[in-house]
Protein backbone atom coordinates (compact mmCIF):
# COMPACT_ATOMS: atom_id res chain seq x y z
CA UNK A 1 0.00 0.00 0.00
CA UNK A 2 2.83 2.43 0.87
CA UNK A 3 4.50 1.75 -2.51
CA UNK A 4 1.22 2.51 -4.28
CA UNK A 5 0.87 5.80 -2.43
CA UNK A 6 4.45 6.81 -3.18
CA UNK A 7 4.00 5.95 -6.85
CA UNK A 8 0.70 7.85 -6.98
CA UNK A 9 2.28 10.92 -5.36
CA UNK A 10 5.20 10.77 -7.80
CA UNK A 11 2.79 10.61 -10.72
CA UNK A 12 0.73 13.51 -9.39
CA UNK A 13 3.88 15.63 -9.02
CA UNK A 14 4.98 14.67 -12.52
CA UNK A 15 1.59 15.38 -14.02
CA UNK A 16 1.27 18.66 -12.14
CA UNK A 17 4.28 19.90 -14.08
CA UNK A 18 2.13 20.26 -17.18
CA UNK A 19 2.67 16.82 -18.65
CA UNK A 20 -1.06 16.04 -18.89
CA UNK A 21 -0.82 15.96 -22.67
CA UNK A 22 -4.06 17.87 -23.00
CA UNK A 23 -4.92 18.82 -26.52
CA UNK A 24 -3.93 22.26 -27.79
CA UNK A 25 -7.62 22.91 -28.40
CA UNK A 26 -8.28 22.35 -24.70
CA UNK A 27 -5.32 24.44 -23.54
CA UNK A 28 -6.28 27.32 -25.81
CA UNK A 29 -9.78 27.43 -24.30
CA UNK A 30 -8.67 27.71 -20.67
CA UNK A 31 -9.41 31.18 -19.31
CA UNK A 32 -6.58 32.76 -17.30
CA UNK A 33 -8.13 34.27 -14.18
CA UNK A 34 -5.00 35.86 -12.79
CA UNK A 35 -4.35 35.83 -9.05
CA UNK A 36 -7.58 35.81 -7.03
CA UNK A 37 -8.21 36.62 -3.38
CA UNK A 38 -7.22 33.33 -1.66
CA UNK A 39 -10.46 33.00 0.32
CA UNK A 40 -13.74 34.90 0.21
CA UNK A 41 -16.34 32.98 2.20
CA UNK A 42 -17.28 31.92 5.71
CA UNK A 43 -17.73 28.21 6.43
CA UNK A 44 -21.17 27.16 7.65
CA UNK A 45 -20.15 23.59 8.55
CA UNK A 46 -17.58 22.05 10.90
CA UNK A 47 -15.76 18.76 11.16
CA UNK A 48 -17.67 16.46 13.51
CA UNK A 49 -21.08 17.70 12.36
CA UNK A 50 -23.50 15.99 9.98
CA UNK A 51 -23.02 17.10 6.38
CA UNK A 52 -25.97 18.94 4.86
CA UNK A 53 -27.75 16.72 2.37
CA UNK A 54 -28.09 17.82 -1.23
CA UNK A 55 -29.32 16.54 -4.56
CA UNK A 56 -27.70 17.70 -7.81
CA UNK A 57 -27.75 16.74 -11.47
CA UNK A 58 -24.61 15.12 -12.86
CA UNK A 59 -23.05 15.55 -16.28
CA UNK A 60 -23.78 11.83 -16.81
CA UNK A 61 -27.53 12.54 -16.64
CA UNK A 62 -27.91 10.97 -13.20
CA UNK A 63 -29.33 12.77 -10.18
CA UNK A 64 -27.05 12.32 -7.16
CA UNK A 65 -27.97 12.78 -3.51
CA UNK A 66 -25.41 12.76 -0.72
CA UNK A 67 -27.72 10.55 1.36
CA UNK A 68 -27.41 7.81 -1.29
CA UNK A 69 -23.92 7.04 0.03
CA UNK A 70 -24.83 6.92 3.72
CA UNK A 71 -23.84 3.57 5.19
CA UNK A 72 -22.17 2.58 1.91
CA UNK A 73 -19.24 4.86 1.02
CA UNK A 74 -17.04 7.61 2.38
CA UNK A 75 -17.49 10.72 0.25
CA UNK A 76 -14.90 13.23 -0.89
CA UNK A 77 -16.41 16.41 -2.30
CA UNK A 78 -14.19 18.53 -4.51
CA UNK A 79 -15.65 22.01 -4.96
CA UNK A 80 -13.96 23.90 -7.79
CA UNK A 81 -14.56 27.54 -8.70
CA UNK A 82 -15.25 27.44 -12.42
CA UNK A 83 -14.95 25.40 -15.58
CA UNK A 84 -12.30 26.31 -18.13
CA UNK A 85 -9.94 27.84 -15.58
CA UNK A 86 -6.30 26.76 -15.14
CA UNK A 87 -6.12 25.18 -11.68
CA UNK A 88 -9.53 23.51 -12.00
CA UNK A 89 -8.58 22.09 -15.40
CA UNK A 90 -5.45 20.60 -13.80
CA UNK A 91 -6.99 19.39 -10.51
CA UNK A 92 -9.72 17.00 -11.61
CA UNK A 93 -7.77 15.03 -14.22
CA UNK A 94 -5.12 14.47 -11.54
CA UNK A 95 -7.60 12.35 -9.58
CA UNK A 96 -7.75 9.83 -12.42
CA UNK A 97 -4.33 8.40 -11.56
CA UNK A 98 -5.25 7.77 -7.92
CA UNK A 99 -8.67 6.15 -8.33
CA UNK A 100 -7.34 2.99 -6.65
CA UNK A 101 -6.61 4.97 -3.47
CA UNK A 102 -10.27 6.03 -3.32
CA UNK A 103 -11.31 2.41 -3.98
CA UNK A 104 -9.03 1.00 -1.25
CA UNK A 105 -10.48 3.52 1.22
CA UNK A 106 -14.07 2.73 0.20
CA UNK A 107 -14.59 6.29 -1.00
CA UNK A 108 -16.34 8.02 -3.86
CA UNK A 109 -15.36 11.41 -5.25
CA UNK A 110 -17.97 13.99 -6.24
CA UNK A 111 -16.83 17.03 -8.21
CA UNK A 112 -19.05 20.08 -7.77
CA UNK A 113 -19.01 23.34 -9.74
CA UNK A 114 -21.51 26.21 -9.98
CA UNK A 115 -21.39 25.93 -13.78
CA UNK A 116 -24.35 24.62 -15.79
CA UNK A 117 -24.51 21.10 -17.24
CA UNK A 118 -23.70 22.03 -20.88
CA UNK A 119 -20.59 23.93 -19.78
CA UNK A 120 -19.46 21.10 -17.49
CA UNK A 121 -20.15 18.55 -20.22
CA UNK A 122 -17.99 20.38 -22.72
CA UNK A 123 -15.21 21.07 -20.21
CA UNK A 124 -14.96 17.56 -18.78
CA UNK A 125 -15.26 16.03 -22.25
CA UNK A 126 -12.13 17.94 -23.25
CA UNK A 127 -10.32 16.62 -20.16
CA UNK A 128 -10.89 13.03 -21.20
CA UNK A 129 -12.73 10.44 -19.14
CA UNK A 130 -13.11 11.29 -15.43
CA UNK A 131 -14.00 8.31 -13.24
CA UNK A 132 -16.09 10.34 -10.79
CA UNK A 133 -19.42 12.14 -11.06
CA UNK A 134 -19.30 15.85 -11.89
CA UNK A 135 -22.28 17.72 -10.44
CA UNK A 136 -23.80 21.06 -11.38
CA UNK A 137 -24.65 23.49 -8.55
CA UNK A 138 -25.97 25.98 -11.10
CA UNK A 139 -29.58 26.46 -10.04
CA UNK A 140 -30.55 27.69 -7.58
CA UNK A 141 -27.14 29.20 -8.21
CA UNK A 142 -24.52 27.90 -5.80
CA UNK A 143 -27.10 26.60 -3.30
CA UNK A 144 -24.97 23.62 -2.22
CA UNK A 145 -21.78 25.68 -2.04
CA UNK A 146 -23.74 28.17 0.07
CA UNK A 147 -25.01 25.38 2.39
CA UNK A 148 -21.41 24.46 3.12
CA UNK A 149 -20.30 28.10 3.31
CA UNK A 150 -17.94 27.96 0.33
CA UNK A 151 -19.81 30.27 -2.07
CA UNK A 152 -17.72 33.35 -2.80
CA UNK A 153 -19.17 36.86 -3.09
CA UNK A 154 -18.65 36.80 -6.88
CA UNK A 155 -20.85 33.68 -7.32
CA UNK A 156 -18.15 31.04 -7.78
CA UNK A 157 -17.25 28.50 -5.13
CA UNK A 158 -14.07 28.22 -3.15
CA UNK A 159 -11.62 25.49 -4.05
CA UNK A 160 -12.52 23.16 -1.20
CA UNK A 161 -12.27 19.53 -0.17
CA UNK A 162 -14.82 18.06 2.24
CA UNK A 163 -14.51 14.46 3.44
CA UNK A 164 -17.63 12.82 4.84
CA UNK A 165 -17.67 9.40 6.48
CA UNK A 166 -20.19 6.62 5.89
CA UNK A 167 -22.35 7.92 8.75
CA UNK A 168 -22.71 11.28 7.01
CA UNK A 169 -20.39 13.11 9.41
CA UNK A 170 -17.90 15.66 8.10
CA UNK A 171 -14.39 14.50 9.03
CA UNK A 172 -12.19 16.96 7.13
CA UNK A 173 -12.52 20.37 5.49
CA UNK A 174 -9.89 22.20 3.48
CA UNK A 175 -10.96 25.54 2.06
CA UNK A 176 -7.83 25.94 0.01
CA UNK A 177 -6.20 28.98 -1.53
CA UNK A 178 -8.27 29.29 -4.71
CA UNK A 179 -5.09 29.83 -6.74
CA UNK A 180 -3.58 26.46 -5.78
CA UNK A 181 -4.52 22.80 -6.10
CA UNK A 182 -5.16 21.09 -2.72
CA UNK A 183 -2.42 18.55 -1.89
CA UNK A 184 -3.41 14.99 -2.67
CA UNK A 185 -1.41 13.75 0.32
CA UNK A 186 -3.89 15.43 2.70
CA UNK A 187 -6.85 13.71 1.08
CA UNK A 188 -5.11 10.32 1.24
CA UNK A 189 -4.08 10.82 4.87
CA UNK A 190 -7.61 11.78 5.91
CA UNK A 191 -9.21 8.89 4.01
CA UNK A 192 -6.87 6.41 5.68
CA UNK A 193 -7.96 7.73 9.10
CA UNK A 194 -11.51 6.55 8.31
CA UNK A 195 -10.46 2.89 8.08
Amino acid sequence: MKKKIILALFLVCFLASGAFALSDVFKNNVYETGELKPQDSVLKVKAGEPAPDFTLKAVSGKTISLKDYRGKKNVVISFVPAAWTPVCSDQWPGYNIVKDIFDVNDAVLLGISVDNIPTLYSWTNQMGHLWFDVLSDFWPHGAVADQFGVLRSDGISERAIVIIDKKGIIRYIDVHNINQRPPLESIIRELEKLN
